[in-house]
């Protein structure tokens, strides 16, 4: 196809796209009071009989056509009260079905046919290793039957769902099962109703031949509910974790937000293939077998976390999110951020508060702020959206996650319990929006949340500047404080937020001061306790009877998602990385320290000259290592250089190879410095007895893991048998994969070798072989982009699979920032074929992978120019996915 041709073709897309905008909400017109679904599953030929019971809304005209969602559906039948329609009485339109005449009250059967085994967009009704599955959030419903597929039509649904019984004996769906028969020819049925109303998006089916795990939880009010967790053949021994994990969350919920199950059936199925991480629907929860599966052998200490939270995650939506809804897609934070905040806390509850909040605010900070500063910048409301998909951003989940914690901060714990009671109180059974949940926490606590609105209407990251001025004669500190709010596409000259800025004072002991706020003028912010509140563009705080040489701790806890700007000099940080009583300041004066030496070293590098730092700095780091009164999980994290990708969101513009180079320097300075202490460590830390999963055990890994990469930046033939012999003796997957990434990261002779080696043990685990992937993916040596180019044809990758991208494709791009940004631009092309490869096959991971190329501006010129070209490129390929043009042309803009 000639480039003219794409060309037309990409222009008539652009003319094609539909943009959706919040301010054009209208309800639909119609309640679908109930809805009968019929499967008889063909892996090239399902039919799907839907019979709706239909009433038209009170207030919208007589003559009012029905307008349902459809998509790559054969259309066999349409009747109205068992009246078959002609032609004449219905349209087929390309996304959907449109019946031209009504009447109030109906019935309406309709009959459609589907090919789950072609569907790879694994949106709808889809084939997973020979099972059936759906997803249908966001808009995947309308894959499966012509349906009004929007979250604010609710309704109670019956399944009745028919297949081979031998090679389907799993039958599932949403709800409770009342009935099951045998059939002819070795077919069964099964029966499902779902006695609470529900969008379409909480639609789930599954079908195949599992190994299933059950167990049983009595709820508060002494009802017992059935838990059952279905996976793959021979898996049955990694999903116990997975069952402890869902009672833990089922009694956590209970305890502290007084929230009970309310079917008699709990259900969560694992699949190979799929989008996301897991979906909550309604009683039939669908899970990435990556948020299931966990073993000693097969999962870090990392994924046991990760399988209890997302685990937690999704049985929370039961409440916020399934018995509560949102009323349109542009609510998504209204489920999805309340949600993440649920699941952080249940985890910290079952670990640890100061590293659980560490690792969430990583996220922001490497992620989320880089999506608030590019071009896809958007509020946790967004005002608009082409593709729905898109928008299941860290903004709208992570972002949301830290509005939702403001409102606790603002409100206190139990305020903001008295507002989620008020909440489902008001709400249960409707889809409603973000403004209602504001009500609920204002009328609850007589809280006037007006201008803390402005967080779900202003996209970008809040910049905090904050200055100090000490009166030694009066002894009084006084802060002074600017808020601002870069420009994002489409939004200028935001108005202030509402910020609440938690913070303390240490005298030279390094012990916490009675703060003691004093009002002297009318600029002066709101101090209750220890949160000011930021409310103007300008305002200040002044502090009585504090000693000289105090330092201030500042954004305690990270009480607010905003970038914060205070001049702390090098010695200031080094004494708040060894006092600060807040851990995750603690931890953040580290990561400022770290990265204060690192643009030091590049700003050197720039000039010509030789490459130092501080030696405070070097015994800073011995002190953290050293004291044993830390956790070793905390100890870890502050030991850590943050990432180029951390780096990268502190300034405007880079120079990607200086970054990469200096923070080698300081990692291998430290590591030459401290050898026998890290050594020292290691070898105190590293178990090599029975294996534990306790919290110490866990500590203790972290803590020697850490220590061993630091001894491997040294590139020390001693230190390789070191990690050789950790990776041979390992009796689990934390210490095996940690040795096995920082052999093949390093320059050991025989690295690829010892990755075979490991290969091969573990082949017929995916889950491991998918943790090999990442790790052959972002070796930082100049020769994986030709190694990752072959891997594609290797075994263990399947391009149709999201974990397998993910692990391969985006780890490269997301983990490797030497190679994917290699200067000759192969990383952009390789991601670029890649992209192509893909978009029409699953055009939601083809978009992930675009967004790669969102912050192109940021780099030198000929990089800017290499990335701009692919994306030109991508935007001229043929029958382009409305997915991926969003995330490009966005990119250009």
């Amino acid at each position: 196809m000639s480039d003219s041709m794409n060309q037309q073709e990409s222009a008539a897309l652009r003319q094609e796209v539909q943009v959706h905008y919040r301010s054009d909400y209208e309800p639909f017109p119609y309640d679908i009071q109930s809805v009968y679904l019929n499967f008889k599953l063909n892996p090239e030929a399902t039919v799907v009989e839907s019979v709706l019971e239909v009433q038209r809304r009170a207030g919208f005209a007589p003559d009012e056509r029905l307008c349902l969602d459809g998509v790559n559906l054969e259309l066999l039948s349409v009747a109205i009260d068992e009246q078959p329609l002609d032609e004449s009485q219905y349209q087929l339109l390309e996304e959907g079905l449109e019946i031209l005449k009504v009447p109030d009250s109906f019935k309406l059967s309709i009959q459609v046919k589907i090919s789950p085994e072609t569907n790879t967009s694994l949106e709808g009704l889809y084939l997973s290793n020979g099972k059936y599955c759906t997803q249908c959030e966001a808009e995947g419903f309308r894959k499966i039957t012509f349906y009004p597929d929007r979250p604010d039509v609710m309704s109670k649904f019956i399944v009745r769902i028919e297949a081979d019984a031998e090679e389907f004996p799993h039958m599932l769906s949403n709800g409770n099962r009342i009935e099951y028969g045998e059939l002819e020819e070795g077919k069964q049925f099964a029966l499902w109703e779902d006695p609470f109303k529900k969008p379409s998006y909480l639609f789930a089916l599954c079908a195949g031949d599992y190994d299933l795990l059950t167990d049983n939880f009595q709820t508060m009010t002494g009802r017992e509910v059935r838990l059952e967790v279905y996976v793959d053949k021979g898996k049955l021994d990694q999903c116990h974790h997975a069952m402890e994990s869902l009672k833990k969350a089922m009694k956590w919920d209970e305890d502290v937000f007084g929230l009970e199950y309310d079917l008699d059936i709990y259900m969560i199925v694992a699949v190979g293939d799929f989008n996301m991480g897991a979906m909550e629907n309604k009683g039939l929860n669908i899970f990435n077998t990556k948020y299931v599966l966990a073993s000693q052998d097969t999962a870090t200490d990392t994924d046991f976390i990760d399988v209890e939270g997302v685990i937690g995650h999704e049985y929370f939506h039961n409440w916020t999110g399934n018995r509560v809804t949102c009323r349109d897609w542009f609510q998504l934070s209204l489920k999805e951020g309340l949600t993440v905040f649920r699941d952080q806390e249940f985890t910290a509850d079952q670990t640890d508060h100061g590293v659980k909040r560490i690792e969430d605010v990583k996220v922001i900070r490497s992620h989320q702020f880089a999506e608030d500063a590019g071009p896809m910048a958007h509020p946790i409301r967004p005002d608009s959206y082409i593709e729905m998909n898109n928008f299941y951003t860290v903004t709208v989940y992570n972002k949301g996650a830290e509005v939702i914690r403001m409102y606790q901060t603002l409100l206190g714990r139990d305020g903001f319990k008295r507002g989620l009671d008020v909440y489902f109180e008001r709400h249960d059974g409707q889809a409603v929006t973000c403004e209602d949940f504001v009500r609920a926490m204002e009328d609850a606590n007589h809280y006037d949340l007006q201008q803390f609105r402005r967080w779900y209407s202003q996209a970008g990251t809040p910049e905090v500047q904050i200055r100090s001025f000490y009166d030694e004669q009066k002894r009084r500190l006084r802060l002074g404080f600017k808020q601002s709010c870069p420009d994002t596409p489409g939004q200028k000259d935001k108005e202030p937020f509402h910020i609440p800025v938690k913070v303390g004072l240490l005298n030279d002991s390094g012990q916490d001061i009675e703060l003691k706020p004093i009002t002297v003028g009318d600029n002066d912010a709101q101090v209750e306790g220890d949160i000011i509140h930021l409310k103007s563009t300008e305002q200040s705080v002044t502090f009585d009877d504090v000693p000289p040489n105090a330092i201030p701790s500042l954004l305690r806890g990270f009480s607010a998602p905003v970038k914060l700007d205070y001049n702390y000099s090098q010695g200031d940080l080094i004494y708040l990385f060894a006092h600060d009583s807040d851990s995750f300041n603690r931890w953040q004066a580290g990561q400022e320290l770290f990265s204060q030496v690192i643009f030091e070293l590049c700003d050197k590098l720039e000039a010509g000259q030789e490459l130092f730092f501080s030696d405070a700095v070097i015994q800073a780091v011995k002190n953290i290592l050293d004291n044993t009164t830390l956790d070793g999980q905390f100890q870890s994290l502050a030991l850590t250089i943050p990432s180029i990708n951390a780096l990268m969101e502190e300034v405007d513009s880079i120079d990607i190879d200086y970054l990469i180079e200096a923070r080698n320097y300081l990692k291998h300075t430290l590591a030459q410095e401290l050898e026998l202490d890290w050594l020292l460590h290691y070898q105190t830390n590293h178990h090599v007895g029975d294996f534990e999963q306790d919290k110490e055990a866990i500590s203790r890994r972290a803590i020697a893991g850490t220590c061993l990469s630091y001894l491997m930046a040294l590139e020390k033939d001693d230190v390789y048998q070191l990690a050789l012999k950790q990776l041979g003796s390992a009796n689990n997957m934390t210490d095996a994969s940690t040795a096995l990434q920082l052999i093949v990261h390093s320059n050991y002779e025989n690295k690829l070798a010892v990755a075979e080696d490991f290969y091969q043990k573990w082949q017929n685990e995916e889950l491991v072989v998918n943790k090999w992937l990442v790790v052959m993916a972002t070796d930082p040596a100049d020769e994986t982009i030709d190694r990752i180019e072959s891997l594609l044809d290797h075994p263990s990758f399947e391009l149709k699979n999201p974990n397998k991208v993910r692990s391969l494709i985006s780890a490269f791009t997301s983990a490797n920032p030497s190679q994917f940004h290699r200067a000759d631009g192969r990383g952009y092309q390789y991601l670029a074929r890649q992209i192509k490869a893909l978009y029409a096959v699953n055009p939601q991971t083809a978009a992930r992978l675009t967004g790669a190329f969102n912050r192109w501006r940021k780099f030198d010129e000929k990089r800017q120019m290499m990335m701009r070209e692919q994306l030109e490129e991508i935007l001229q390929m043929p029958e382009l996915s409305k997915d991926v043009f969003e995330i490009a042309s966005k990119a250009l803009k």
